[in-house]
């Protein structure tokens, strides 16, 4: 094992040398293309107002920037990468809207549209986290940290050929705080500013209203809209007129509105006229020329069957059962399909049932408890999961952000009972459910969820019903169980969350959300130590202090107990059909999922021709290792 671990290790370590030798000539025309820059800018424009000549001046003017290493570039795509094709992806809902903002916007249909469609000001580097340029070339930090100012590309257009200047991001910024657009987590975060200010075409500046370590995060991170659209609509106008078609964006990917076919598919389209295609951080990335997006509604059997006959490209294995006994199939035994389980540092998230305490009955906590007690998750993943994952106790499971010491509350009756009839609840009625001694009230509710989770779903019903606790299981199509999510009409739901890598509680904890609609708040969790916490942890600028904050923050959350917690598993369980060319890495180091796909792999002919031709004759291909830990040992070897 330890051999195998060096030769791993030291396989890594010459793949990054051999990727810098091939990339030195690309570096040299890139510094031709950077120094060529200014010279796309606005001449009526001077050079301290971000003009030609602004990179000469921008380090005197106390601008910084994010300068590349070969280095870095192995983690922005693989020079082997070839542009065409299509892509295919099922999908089990069509959003409730394709706008990227605004109600019902937070699906991750509409965050993965986001990441493709539109560009921010800054990003994060996929390998160490620090900022680096997208729509901006530059940044300037004030030294209090209360003012940010940045400086924008004067090459970057929108897909209609308007450029992106200093006033989109003022028009963005209006629009985010329009309460009329039915968000109110926007209002929140982007209310910590003052109004944006263009100083010129391609200089906009920002105060903040509060000192906050995230603000740059968020500013920065906004994706920015074309005002010249903007200018002309409220946040009323935007919600209608932009439900089913897109706004301009600065992406690499468009969609068109005789590409949207609504409750059935949506589809993107690579531009070809895309501003900043020849950078060397996107030359290898958004290759596919076309991203379908297929609905198959609430139906993972047929979603399943669909990928093994090739009318999908690669498919999530979210259940153990089907990855364990369905996934030895023709396809896989002779090779023409890949079966990889993908180990990344991706955030784990959160999942389990959340139960809505603005409401009977678990606005009781002992009735949240009892749930809790109830909820056998370790027979389920011995039983029905094959022991693949491990249990969750915290909001932050297996992170640096969970709390130690949150009581981990595992299968006991005899604690469930108990909290039962402290609760009131101690005789049944004659069809055996557990009434309240002195209301009457028997305890029982609905539970809505998809057809395809009804068999994680039931278990849980059976074992609640032999304590006396009827839960009445309904299917609901996945767009209206969003949208009473969305609105407060449930009484518990079951819920999958993925993780952040930098964590804002603010956004699902605050108590100023509690009882609004449309937000993460789906609990209607209240604390005023909480608050408290939340203002703290947003100016603290030492990472370890954060860290301690956010453990009481889960501390207090876990005694609460808003939400009963599920089970979690550290990699991905990920199939798909052998003619794609992908970067040794697989997936990026923190997202670590599908939509990795999207931006880093390709059609590579020759394994498609491969494929076919296998497939054609019955002929079996390589079939290779299980896993893939290209992050567990890049970690090492940095380590």
């Amino acid at each position: 094992m330890i051999k195998n671990q060096i030769l791993c290790i030291t396989s890594i370590y010459f793949l990054l040398l051999s990727f810098n030798f091939s990339n030195a000539e690309q570096m040299k025309k890139q510094e031709t293309i950077i120094e060529n820059l200014d010279r796309s800018a606005d001449p009526s424009v001077p050079e301290e107002l971000g003009g030609n000549g602004f990179k000469e001046i921008a380090k005197d003017l106390g601008y910084i920037t994010y300068n590349f290493t070969e280095e870095d570039l192995y983690f922005f795509g693989d020079p082997r990468a070839v542009k065409g094709g299509t892509l295919r992806h099922i999908t089990s809902r069509f959003p409730a809207t394709l706008r990227t903002l605004g109600q019902n916007s937070n699906y991750v249909e509409n965050s993965t549209i986001e990441g493709l469609c539109y560009e921010s000001l800054i990003s994060t580097h996929p390998l160490n986290l620090d900022f680096i340029p997208v729509l901006a070339t530059h940044w300037k930090i004030s030294d209090d940290k209360m003012q940010f100012w940045f400086r924008i590309d004067p090459r970057a257009r929108f897909s209609d050929g308007m450029p992106v200047t200093a006033d989109d991001v003022v028009a963005t910024w209006d629009l985010l705080m329009d309460e009329t657009i039915l968000e109110p987590s926007s209002q929140l975060v982007y209310g910590k500013f003052e109004r944006p200010v263009a100083e010129s075409k391609y200089i906009v500046s920002v105060k903040c209203e509060q000192l906050n370590w995230r603000n740059l995060l968020y500013f920065g991170g906004m994706s920015i809209l074309p005002s010249h659209i903007l200018n002309d609509l409220d946040g009323t106008d935007y919600l209608e007129e932009y439900q089913w078609k897109m706004l301009p964006g600065s992406g690499s990917y468009i969609i068109n509105d005789n590409d949207i076919v609504n409750q059935e598919s949506f589809t993107l389209t690579r531009r070809t006229d895309y501003w900043a295609a020849d950078d060397l951080t996107n030359k290898y990335t958004s290759n596919f020329d076309k991203i379908k997006f297929i609905v198959v509604k609430d139906n993972q059997p047929l979603e399943f069957e669909k990928f093994k006959k090739g009318e999908q490209d690669f498919y999530t294995v979210a259940k153990a059962r089907v990855w364990v006994e369905e996934c030895d199939f023709e396809g896989i035994q002779n090779g023409w399909i890949k079966k990889h389980r993908i180990f990344s540092e991706k955030p784990a998230g959160t999942s389990g049932f959340a139960f809505n305490m603005r409401k009977w009955p678990f606005d009781d906590r002992r009735l949240r408890y009892a749930f809790a007690y109830l909820y056998d998750r370790e027979k389920m993943n011995r039983e029905m999961y094959y022991s693949e994952y491990s249990m969750m106790h915290s909001l932050w499971s297996g992170s640096v952000y969970e709390n130690p010491n949150n009581e981990k509350m595992l299968y006991n009756p005899q604690k469930a009972v108990q909290f039962l009839r402290d609760a009131g609840y101690k005789d049944r009625n004659k069809v055996g459910w557990l009434y309240h001694e002195e209301t009457g009230k028997v305890l029982e509710f609905d539970l809505s969820i998809g057809k395809g989770l009804a068999y994680m779903v039931t278990p849980v019903q059976q074992m609640l019903a032999e304590y006396g606790i009827n839960i009445k299981i309904k299917f609901m199509d996945g767009t209206t169980n969003w949208k009473n999510l969305m609105e407060r009409n449930f009484t518990v739901y079951m819920q999958s969350w993925g993780g952040l890598v930098f964590p804002n509680p603010e956004t699902s904890l605050h108590s100023s959300l509690a009882d609004q609609s449309n937000n993460n708040n789906i609990s209607g969790f209240k604390n005023a130590r909480v608050d408290t916490l939340l203002e703290l942890y947003d100016v603290e600028f030492n990472q370890q202090k954060r860290v301690e904050i956010v453990r009481e923050i889960d501390g207090i959350y876990s005694n609460i107990h808003p939400a009963a917690w599920g089970i979690a598993r550290n990699y991905q369980r990920l199939l798909w059909w052998d003619k794609f060319g992908h970067p040794e890495y697989v997936v990026s180091r923190y997202t670590g999922d599908y939509r990795s796909i999207f931006s880093y792999w390709w059609v590579d002919p020759e394994k498609e021709a491969r494929l076919n031709k296998a497939i054609e004759i019955g002929e079996a291909l390589p079939v290779t290792d299980i896993d893939i830990t290209f992050w567990p040992e890049y970690l090492k070897l940095n380590q």
